[in-house]
């Protein structure tokens, strides 16, 4: 019997790249988890806020349950994306996901220390992937 998901069921994911690659890389491991999702994309720190803050275009932009943010973005780095959204009263409970290729043990720790909820490196495992997704519900993240 295959019992269909209600929107409910899934986890709406923002993720924030640049690299057309990477997205396509991206959204096919998340895919591959399993895990039922809506996934949506923007290209740079400007239009990530944009965004979620429902400016410029983005008006009926859903709001994500998870980000998935690179660090090395155009205009607006990651690291500022992720300082506005722990700022912001109505985006910093949303969790925040690093993935990145820098292995930059100050890279680690400034994202830490603006609350991101978890450091990933691409690229992204689908199993590492669904176990952080758990972890983030088991916690009463999601």
């Amino acid at each position: 019997m295959n019992i269909l998901k209600t929107e409910a069921d899934y986890i709406n994911i923002l993720l924030v790249e640049d690299n057309p690659a990477d997205v396509y890389l991206t959204k096919e491991s998340i895919k591959d988890s399993e895990i039922p999702h809506n996934f949506y994309s923007v290209g740079d720190g400007d239009e990530a806020m944009a965004y979620l803050r429902r400016a410029n275009g983005y008006v009926d932009a859903v709001t994500p349950d998870i980000i998935m943010l690179d660090l090395n973005l155009p205009k607006k780095t990651g690291f500022e994306v992720l300082a506005e959204i722990k700022q912001d009263p109505d985006l910093s409970r949303i969790p925040v996901i690093i993935l990145t290729t820098s292995t930059i043990e100050q890279d680690v720790e400034k994202a830490y220390n603006l609350s991101a909820g978890y450091y990933m490196f691409k690229p992204l495992d689908p199993e590492q992937f669904s176990t952080v997704i758990n972890m983030l519900k088991d916690a009463g993240s999601l």
